[in-house]
């Protein structure tokens, strides 16, 4: 059954399911700055990914917004799921054979 016909099987059109609907909150992460030690919220464009073969070489990074620092932390499995989950931009990296 193709989308036409479900709309209309249904009686509802695309524009009447998402009428009632609110925009959506975008997602914002909170960092902290070793510079500085300034907290902050960052949003999923301000931050970085970096997935390597290792944890070594798997890391997050940033601007810190209060000293202008550039920082790059280690980012664990849960982290690198909850930035990519959240919609921040990721590197793979691949290692030289």
């Amino acid at each position: 059954m193709n989308e036409s016909a479900v709309s209309e099987a249904s009686g509802m059109t695309v524009a009447t399911a998402f009428a009632g609907m609110r925009g959506v909150a975008p997602v914002v992460f909170r960092a902290g700055c070793p510079n500085c030690r300034g907290r902050f919220e960052l949003s999923a464009s301000e931050l970085r990914l970096a997935i390597g073969a290792s944890d070594r070489t798997t890391f997050y990074s940033f601007t810190c917004p209060d000293c202008g620092a550039a920082v790059r932390k280690p980012a664990g499995e849960r982290i690198v799921e909850l930035l990519t989950d959240g919609g921040v931009r990721t590197l793979r990296l691949h290692s030289a054979v």
